[in-house]
């Protein structure tokens, strides 16, 4: 069973791999500097074959939409592990991975039905990144351990 102080790294984690991608689909917006946003959506989609283009305005629109939610989301999660998990640390776990969660089924539902299945698989990989530990409450004794109190 995974420490306090583990699970409070681990959203440290969970916030940085989300934070990523925002910058990443945002400079995408830029043709100059897209190729990676491009790349990555092109590998989600496998296979590898040029699509996305990145070349239509709605595909740059949405990337600076999801850019934002994303670098969003990870500041959320950095905030919550560090001004209210040592207060309320089952409480932020479950809403991390209930988010995560919901992110997942919502973001494989519309990867499946869009003919981009690949995609969903690759969810797996990055809920896996963005819960580890925290699928289960931490081991309540390492708060006395780790001299921290609620």
């Amino acid at each position: 069973m995974a420490s306090h102080s583990a699970h409070k790294r681990w959203l440290k984690i969970s916030a940085l791999v989300i934070g990523f991608f925002g910058p990443a689909l945002t400079l995408g917006t830029i043709p100059a500097t897209n190729e990676l946003a491009r790349l990555g959506l092109d590998i989600l989609t496998w296979p590898v074959d040029g699509f996305p283009s990145y070349s239509s305005e709605e595909i740059r629109f949405l990337s600076a939409l999801t850019g934002g939610f994303l670098v969003g989301w990870g500041v959320t999660i950095w905030m919550l592990s560090s001004l209210v998990y040592d207060t309320a640390p089952e409480a932020v776990r479950r809403s991390v991975l209930y988010g995560a969660l919901a992110w997942f089924f919502v973001d494989s539902f519309g990867s499946i039905t869009s003919g981009h299945w690949p995609n969903a698989l690759w969810n797996v990989l990055v809920l896996l990144m963005v819960v580890g530990p925290m699928w289960r409450p931490a081991d309540p004794t390492s708060l006395n351990r780790e001299g921290i109190h609620s």
